[in-house]
């Protein structure tokens, strides 16, 4: 599989082309980035080649132009950037009706796992209380993560009278509908989020650490494995899970 890596130079960039120089199925053939010296290209437009798949690892910024290339050449893409506003979440939907696109909150498979295990651990205890907290680096601008945000909204498939909380302060009670949201930003964290359900008589805790950044960039590669055969329309982590 021959990709295109945006963002190339970054830090996620440079561990996606780490993953890659072991593999023997796939090859980067394009690295671009507009800011780093040492990349191949520093502009998609820079790169006519063949080509099966974008993956983008930029800045969300950059979204409608990784979108726009995607869409003139008819090429999948894998969207790996995160903080996007409404506005590129709505370019993003867009393009996934003319070409496939991947686009998840984040690209763990053991994410994938644990959204898939609160919303079955809700569902079993529809009176417990839960609390979601999620932890990143001091650098991290987004609060709360998308990811706790993925979670909270996989949890309210089967609680749609939740509504979220976001920290807690003040003299307000826990109401029972609520679920709780909570940033902490410290040092070089790569990312842990846990969801907490609690009734009366016990509590379950489900936790994902994220030990290196390299879980994303496999996560990344798999689904770029995933939708480089597939018809346009939107995918995410949970379509790569089920098949």
């Amino acid at each position: 599989m021959n990709i295109i890596l945006y963002g190339a130079g970054g830090r996620m960039g440079k561990v996606v082309q780490e993953l890659l120089s072991e593999s023997k199925n796939h090859d980067v053939v394009a690295a671009v980035d507009k800011i780093a010296p040492d990349c191949q290209y520093s502009s998609l437009s820079d790169f006519t080649g063949e080509a099966d798949v974008i993956i983008d690892f930029s800045h969300h910024t950059l979204t409608a132009e990784v979108i726009a290339y995607a869409m003139s050449r008819s090429l999948p893409l894998v969207m790996c950037t995160t903080g996007h506003t409404e506005e590129e979440k709505a370019l993003i939907f867009e393009a996934a009706k003319s070409v496939p696109v991947f686009y998840s909150a984040n690209m763990s498979l053991g994410i994938a796992a644990l959204c898939d295990f609160a919303r079955r651990a809700a569902e079993l205890f529809p009176d417990a209380d839960i609390e979601i907290v999620e932890a990143h680096h001091n650098r991290k601008l987004d609060a709360p993560s998308g990811t706790a945000l993925m979670i909270a909204d996989t949890i309210k498939e089967v609680r749609p009278e939740s509504r979220y909380v976001f920290g807690r302060h003040g003299m307000a009670k826990r109401e029972p509908e609520e679920i709780g949201i909570h940033s902490l930003r410290c040092g070089n964290e790569p990312g842990m989020h846990e969801v907490i359900i609690s009734t009366d008589f016990q509590t379950l805790s489900l936790k994902h650490n994220a030990e290196s950044r390299a879980v994303f960039a496999e996560g990344a590669v798999s689904a770029a494995e995933f939708i480089a055969k597939r018809c346009a329309g939107h995918y995410n982590m949970y379509s790569l899970v089920n098949g």
